[in-house]
């Protein structure tokens, strides 16, 4: 019998080793256990000349500041790193919504920053995009129906609704992200880890992985308990992962949602502590992670193998990603001991 347990957010505070390290960035990569091998895609510059083209076609980059970030952030390579196994078609879908999820988180903290009820007009566009087919009245509007209509043409109608719905649960974390940062003082770091699963917006990209697989995978797999806690540990330590190497750039920001920056403030400790308590949260969601999924294996048809390997990608992808993207090379500036 598989148990599983409540949460795994209980941490136990350790002590750093006597290893020596220069900064934050060598102090990440000594303590954190990654135990799936990097991968890449071999269409990944398809896919990156691909999502140039996306963006303008809907006139993104245009927009201040958006093609600058991409440089910065890089999406097909995260999209390469993630997806290493899935066709050209597919992992330009994938690309492009990276690509999509940077500009409309960006644009929503900008925006949300100044008051989370001028976020309004554009969530409501996209859920109603997302969930009543409605046509868009932005360009960012017009990019997600056409992302959705990418996913529709790729994805079985089953598929699809549940990438909507995903979709529709990161749109709403952005709202919940705004507020925090609105009323910080009522932020426990809880709450802090509840709303970085919604923005994440890992799991919407999982109904593509069941679009890749060459059999529908089957219901009760797709539903199973022991695979829906799999589809959370992943989601939580591929963001919480990003979480440490982007720690420095979101605190000089004043951004509150991080899972470093919550266990600074929870133990009022330095950022390096504070980054060493996240990497153990993260070790101890990677083997809960690896506990159930080979318990589990036996159970799962080839479909649902390719599926649950779909949710490993982004554990491995983000953090390969996130160690080297210019977006968060301000990690490497800190030192390892405060």
């Amino acid at each position: 019998m598989i148990t599983l347990s409540a949460t795994h957010e209980d941490i136990t505070v350790g002590v750093l080793d006597e290893t020596p390290v220069a900064n934050l960035r060598d102090l990440i990569d000594t303590h954190l256990n990654m135990p799936f091998p990097f991968q890449r895609n071999p269409h990944e510059a398809e896919a990156a000349a691909g999502v140039d083209a996306w963006l303008s076609r809907w006139g993104l980059t245009g927009e201040p500041g958006v093609a600058a970030m991409i440089a910065r952030t890089r999406p097909a390579e995260l999209a390469s790193y993630t997806s290493p196994a899935v066709d050209c078609g597919l992992l330009q879908i994938v690309a492009n919504q990276i690509a999509y999820q940077f500009v409309f988180d960006d644009l929503a903290e900008d925006v949300g920053r100044c008051s989370p009820g001028r976020l309004l007009p554009m969530l409501c566009e996209s859920v109603a995009i997302l969930r009543d087919g409605q046509p868009p009245s932005t360009p960012l509007g017009a990019a997600l129906a056409d992302l959705h209509l990418q996913v529709r043409e790729r994805c079985t109608p089953a598929q699809a609704a549940r990438w909507a719905w995903k979709s529709r649960e990161y749109v709403h974390g952005l709202l919940y992200e705004a507020v925090a940062q609105d009323h910080p003082f009522l932020l426990r770091s809880a709450d802090c880890t509840s709303i970085r699963s919604l923005t994440a917006g890992v799991e919407p990209f999982y109904p593509l992985y069941e679009a890749a697989q060459p059999l529908e995978v089957p219901v009760a797999e797709l539903h199973h308990p022991v695979v829906a806690r799999l589809s959370r540990l992943s989601a939580d330590a591929a963001v919480w992962t990003a979480d440490l190497f982007s720690a420095v750039k979101e605190q000089r920001a004043g951004e509150m949602i991080n899972l470093a920056l919550a266990r600074q403030r929870e133990h009022r400790c330095s950022l390096q502590t504070a980054v060493f308590l996240a990497v153990q949260q993260i070790n101890g969601t990677v083997e809960e992670f690896l506990e159930l999924h080979q318990a589990v294996e036996p159970d799962l048809s080839a479909a649902g193998m390719g599926y649950v390997e779909g949710m490993i990608g982004w554990i491995r992808g983000c953090y390969h990603w996130s160690r080297t993207v210019p977006r968060y090379s301000d990690v490497a500036s800190v030192p390892a001991v405060p």
